[in-house]
């Protein structure tokens, strides 16, 4: 069935997009430089949002002169984009809609921009989406109905009545088979910006990697960046794509330190290891911080599980760890490490006889499943009823005697929002219901040499899903 759809924007991206709309679609398109097309009825912006069901709005985002990378930028302030022309676009379907509208925002902004500063502005009668685009300029139509992805955003991140109608018109144009994400307003923000920095960071990287070659001689670039992007276990694909502890261990830490020296002894003029190791920290400390908040909340003693740097081994050195620890002390809280295998034995204990707040520091499974391993990390101690566990990895549930925070996941109470989408309400992820209790040994033997531990496991414990 054909779609009424209008496109407020039909400049360099929004032409070619509803232009490819068109031939399965009837669509008006209104911009405030004058526009031909021969598929596309251009019109005024009454005309189209009266014709249109579906309003597309695909117009410019900027910066201010000088922030667009054609000259140097990186001393300026730090600025937004421009939302101007979003604001017009809302304030114009305000103003002249008689009817609801299914609104559809194009245009790339930071995240949280929509539910701070559009869906306020919005009337309440039209329903919005945020579906931003992955498209290169000089392939706009082609990238059009060949997306890696189609980011469709909703109030609550589930997937409405609006968000499936969207998809239903894309199915109508699309020559590949895409997968579509759904997430919140925020989270598809999120996804586009990362989406596009993401690329920004690769091409410096490999480009850094071209700057030490130039200074330090006897190298090939591109004998070293094929050979990175062959690397499809660990460099090109998921692995490490899940947010939680930082990088750690004997070697990643200290090279980074390493070529921090490199960097400055060739005088390459720039020194991308010190941005990495400074975000280690300031990750490290944020989250030292979120447990001393925690803990002036509850009262309750702060322990690490797991101090070696990570599971399966007794290694401390380049612990995240203990670097978290560190801040916990730094901020005035003592903290105590629970882990029969950790080599360094200072600040750890065998048991706590209290409830606690535990950070749920080393996860199993997500750090060994790239080699096939599949059973996740099992207690250390005894986790009592009253405790707090901070799951980093987002991979526990809360029970009705331990709660679970996901660090890292504050899609909390989200709310359908004035009728822009039908979703139920989002529950907190401290108050989702555990799942049905695994079956688990009451006992489990975790040997190494000169070292046998017997960790005990409450029946409540079954239910993190282990």
């Amino acid at each position: 069935m054909r779609k009424k759809i209008g496109w407020i924007g039909v400049g360099k991206l929004g032409m070619d997009c509803a232009e490819v709309m068109a031939e399965k679609h009837d669509v008006w398109g209104y911009d405030v430089v004058p526009r031909t097309s021969k598929t596309v009825k251009v019109v005024n912006v009454i005309e189209l949002i009266n014709n249109s069901d579906w309003i597309f709005i695909a117009v410019p985002t900027p910066h201010a002169e000088g922030y667009d990378g054609s000259v140097p930028s990186s001393h300026k302030e730090p600025r937004d984009f421009g939302h101007l022309a979003v604001f017009d676009a809302i304030d114009n379907i305000n103003r002249y809609a008689k009817t609801p509208k299914k609104i559809v925002l194009v245009s790339t902004v930071l995240p949280g921009t929509t539910r701070k500063h559009f869906i306020t502005r919005l009337d309440k009668m039209h329903q919005f989406v945020y579906n931003p685009y992955l498209i290169a300029m000089g392939s706009v139509k082609w990238d059009m109905a060949n997306p890696e992805m189609v980011i469709v955003g909703t109030a609550s991140g589930e997937k409405t009545g609006i968000a499936s109608e969207l998809i239903e018109i894309y199915d109508t144009i699309m020559q590949n088979n895409p997968r579509y994400e759904i997430g919140t307003w925020d989270e598809c923000e999120a996804i586009k910006i990362f989406y596009n920095t993401y690329i920004s960071a690769k091409v410096g990287i490999v480009n850094m990697i071209q700057d030490f070659a130039i200074k330090i001689g006897n190298i090939d670039v591109d004998v070293v960046t094929n050979a990175l992007a062959k690397s499809t276990m660990r460099l090109q694909g998921p692995k490490y794509m899940t947010a939680g502890m930082g990088d750690a261990g004997a070697c990643h830490p200290r090279d980074n330190i390493a070529l921090r020296w490199l960097a400055q002894e060739y005088g390459v003029g720039y020194d991308l290891f010190d941005t990495i190791m400074h975000a280690r920290e300031i990750q490290a400390k944020n989250m030292a911080l979120f447990l001393v908040k925690l803990r002036e909340e509850t009262k309750l003693p702060i322990v690490i599980h797991g101090k070696a740097y990570k599971p399966d081994v007794e290694y401390c050195i380049g612990s995240y760890s203990t670097l978290i620890g560190h801040y916990v002390k730094e901020a005035g809280q003592r903290v105590r490490y629970v882990d029969p295998l950790a080599d360094d034995r200072n600040e750890c204990i065998d048991s706590i006889d209290s409830n606690a707040i535990f950070l749920w520091a080393h996860n199993r499974k997500i750090t060994y499943e790239y080699t096939g391993e599949q059973q996740d990390t099992q207690p250390y101690c005894e986790i009592r009823p009253g405790s707090v566990i901070v799951d980093p990895w987002r991979k526990l549930q809360s029970t009705k005697d331990v709660r679970v925070i996901h660090y890292g996941n504050t899609r909390l109470g989200l709310k359908e929002t004035h009728g822009l989408d039908e979703a139920p309400i989002e529950k907190p992820v401290e108050s989702i219901k555990p799942p049905k209790p695994v079956a688990t040994v009451d006992t489990i033997e975790i040997k190494k040499p000169d070292l046998e531990v017997s960790v005990k496991k409450s029946k409540f414990v079954k239910k993190f899903g282990l």
